[in-house]
């Protein structure tokens, strides 16, 4: 299967203007994304969407190759969904703009179920939460699952419920958004109407949910952090200090 990577990006957030371009460790945090998943033995391109051209022209000097869309999406789905509008492949992987610790091998074991299931039609990577702070965070996107790993819901609040033993026997776990569709549930995605829990969430996979779709979970064995805040980079710097893989790119 042909897979690509889009890295979705755009200079508007509300929770941190113009964070994509933010730097970190001497390069912007999209460059640092980008080179990343670029690494990535499974895919075959990896581009940026965005509607910005302080992003285009800051992904051309540092050669990822750009792909246009519309100002007007809400959800980064969306936006990679018009993207791949003009290209050709089997397998998009969504990985936001805003995870610089990604690990290559993260995509790999994303792509992986799709090779023995042709009738899923999208992942998500996720991890065990460390720290009871990181429960409590409402940028931090929590996921319950059931027995077989599909996603039951995704919350913004600390879910499940706090065990009475405390937050170590808590199965506690977030989403980490490295998100291949296959092109056909990408497609359709666009198709669908917005949803409620999707719109008060503001995830972009509770419209999957909420439409009946399977969304199976993969736990990643990578820890991850993303940067929603100023003080969310100054923690991924400190984190990424020692990372072998800067050296790779």
């Amino acid at each position: 299967m042909k897979t690509i990577a889009i890295i979705p990006a755009r200079m508007g957030s509300s929770r941190f203007p113009g964070k994509p371009l933010a730097k970190l460790l001497g390069r912007t945090m999209l460059e640092h994304v980008y080179k990343r998943v670029a690494l990535s033995d499974v895919l075959d391109n990896t581009y940026i969407a965005t509607c910005d051209e302080e992003i285009r022209e800051a992904a051309a000097a540092f050669g990822a190759p750009v792909i246009m869309t519309s100002d007007k999406h809400e959800r980064a789905s969306d936006r990679i969904a018009e993207a791949v509008s003009g290209l050709d492949a089997e397998l998009i992987v969504m990985v936001q703009g805003d995870e610089p610790m990604t690990h290559p091998r993260m995509i790999d074991t994303a792509v992986a179920p799709f090779r023995d299931d042709p009738q899923l039609g999208c992942v998500n990577l996720v991890r065990r939460i460390e720290n009871e702070a990181d429960f409590h965070d409402t940028n931090t996107i929590k996921v319950v699952m059931n027995q077989r790993g599909d996603a039951l819901y995704m919350s913004r609040q600390p879910i499940p419920t706090l065990a009475k033993s405390g937050f170590t026997r808590t199965p506690a776990y977030k989403q980490v958004c490295i998100i291949p569709f296959r092109r056909a549930t990408l497609l359709e995605y666009t198709q669908l109407s917005p949803t409620p829990l999707e719109q008060l969430e503001s995830i972009d996979m509770l419209r999957l949910m909420e439409h009946g779709l399977r969304v199976k979970m993969v736990e990643t064995e990578f820890n991850s952090q993303a940067v929603d805040t100023e003080a969310d980079l100054a923690r991924v710097a400190k984190l990424m200090e020692s990372d072998p893989l800067l050296a790779q790119y």
